[in-house]
């Protein structure tokens, strides 16, 4: 295939998995909407029914969550794959890494949340976040999309092998970020629930995941193995990168100052778990906090802040 082919390749790929991510959403709140009558750990069939008796309303509703959830996990490994293609081939078309600009980077950064998501479902059985994954990928591939450029050689900063060491590691460092802000969200929503919700009001989705404190583990557990991730693409590798690029290793340069805050954020959040037992709502609301200054990092700063990387738009 020439440069031309892989391009069209590429751009229909992503395309196509925008598509099958926004499906995999939808397939997920599904999920949520057919439990919104269903109680926890309450006998889906009448017990003593006679065998081959109609299922209750509530079996059936249980079914259909179970589907759908189904539904969302296979497109949701659907999309991957496609954009998995998607990603390669447009590597192929630039004869370089994929992650040069802007696009190329949410392309992706979103393939490598998808990634970690797959693998912390099969890990830790992490499904219910998923209507959060799905529905923040699709946005970042459709707002890439408005930023799409041809593929093309690199600016000469960027003719480096530390390009690939530290934009996947924070790549990795992000899609664990973007797991443990999701589970902070569900975190916060459900502590709420335990708290004023009476027993016998506790029907729907949100009771059939996790209570609070496990969700709130997991979190910490996400967050704990992406700060050291972050800390090397963004305080290590990202200043020897810059040493080689432009001769200094740290510049105070809009994105390197909120590289810097995310990394005070999120050691905060670890240090105040570790030595002040903090958990729960405050541990929560800090971590959304790191994410938020994650998200402007990689978007605001390129979009809004002229600097030494306005090459990345």
């Amino acid at each position: 295939m020439t440069a031309a082919q892989y391009e069209q390749f590429s751009n229909y790929a992503v395309a196509s998995a925008t598509g099958i991510l926004a499906l995999a959403f939808v397939a997920y709140v599904a999920q949520w909407g057919f439990a919104r009558r269903i109680a926890p750990d309450r006998e889906l069939v009448t017990a003593g029914a006679a065998e081959g008796a109609p299922p209750s309303a509530e079996g059936t509703a249980s079914e259909r969550s179970d589907v759908a959830g189904g539904i969302g996990f296979s497109l949701t490994g659907l999309a991957w794959l496609v954009l998995l293609a998607g990603v390669i081939t447009r590597g192929l078309s630039a004869e370089r890494v994929p992650w040069g600009n802007m696009y190329e980077f949410g392309c992706a950064a979103t393939l490598m949340a998808l990634t970690a998501y797959i693998v912390l479902v099969r890990m830790w059985a992490i499904d219910w976040v998923g209507p959060i994954i799905t529905g923040f990928g699709t946005v970042v591939l459709g707002l890439s999309a408005l930023v799409f450029v041809p593929p093309g050689p690199l600016v000469p900063a960027l003719h480096s092998y530390w390009l690939v060491i530290h934009v996947l590691g924070a790549m990795i460092a992000g899609s664990a970020f973007l797991v443990g802000a999701a589970a902070s969200v569900l975190y916060l929503v459900k502590a709420r629930a335990e708290r004023t919700t009476a027993d016998e009001d506790r029907v729907g989705f949100l009771w059939r995941i996790p209570p609070s404190a496990k969700i709130d583990q997991i979190a910490y557990r996400v967050h704990a193995f992406a700060f050291p991730i972050w800390t090397f693409a963004a305080l290590i590798a990202g200043p020897i990168w810059a040493q080689y690029a432009w001769g200094r290793y740290w510049g105070w340069d809009p994105k390197e100052v909120w590289a810097f805050i995310t990394w005070v954020v999120y050691a905060g959040y670890l240090h105040a778990r570790a030595t002040a037992g903090w958990k729960g709502k405050a541990a929560a609301i800090i971590a959304l906090i790191g994410f938020a200054t994650f998200v402007f990092n990689f978007v605001g700063i390129n979009l809004f802040v002229s600097g030494m990387h306005s090459y990345a738009k």
